[in-house]
């Protein structure tokens, strides 16, 4: 991984262990998951999320959120690529989407960014999983704080209303795969989800590359 020495690559907690079979919460242990009810997590029972999954490739800390951070802020556009291949196998173990979104930028983010990291990644899991891509069904159509800042409810609260289906003929009565860069607490994935299945989406399943939470 270039700009990453391989020791500490190779110190990335991959998710791979028991998780929430709902939206991919990593329990610390076996024991832990087998002792939850349902085998889910304490979120998912007090609330069931509108996404059917969610799942995500590894633990957001040490030299994949440094990676992240590279490819978001550091302008490293080729990373897109690379770290799309590690999403893969939490893309893959998903159900089999009929079409893949990306969680979109305002577009005066994506005018000051000049790149929207998640559609580089949801590009290089469909070319890998040969799925379609749909850049522009989904579109964010109220500039937001930055999600970093804010506690879990204040998350909630910016985000709602924050995206809108503008083509929901292309959504309509087909599983979404809907990509996105980090799952923290889950409100952007959620809000994104909500509303593609009020336009139509028959099921919205979510990969992420990192899960902070």
């Amino acid at each position: 991984m270039p700009w990453i020495c391989g020791a500490c690559w190779g110190k990335v907690r991959w998710l791979t262990g028991p998780v929430c079979p709902r939206c991919g919460f990593a329990f610390p242990s076996p024991e832990a998951l087998t002792h939850s009810p349902g085998h889910l997590c304490g979120n998912c029972r007090d609330k069931e999320p509108p996404f059917a999954l969610a799942r995500a490739a590894g633990a957001h800390e040490g030299a994949l959120r440094e990676a992240i951070h590279l490819l978001k802020y550091g302008r490293k556009h080729s990373l897109g690529k690379k770290l799309g291949r590690f999403l893969l196998p939490s893309a893959g173990a998903l159900p089999t989407p009929e079409v893949v979104v990306p969680v979109p930028l305002h577009p005066s983010r994506l005018r000051h960014r000049g790149f929207n990291q998640s559609l580089l990644l949801a590009d290089a899991v469909c070319r890998r999983l040969d799925v379609p891509l749909d850049h522009g069904a989904l579109q964010r159509v109220r500039p937001t704080r930055p999600q970093v800042e804010l506690t879990p409810e204040e998350r909630k609260a910016n985000i709602r209303g924050a995206f809108a289906v503008l083509r929901p003929e292309r959504i309509e009565d087909k599983r979404v795969l809907l990509v996105d860069d980090v799952f923290t607490t889950g409100a952007t994935v959620s809000e994104c989800a909500r509303v593609l299945r009020k336009a139509g989406a028959q099921e919205v399943v979510v990969a992420t590359l990192s899960r902070s939470g």
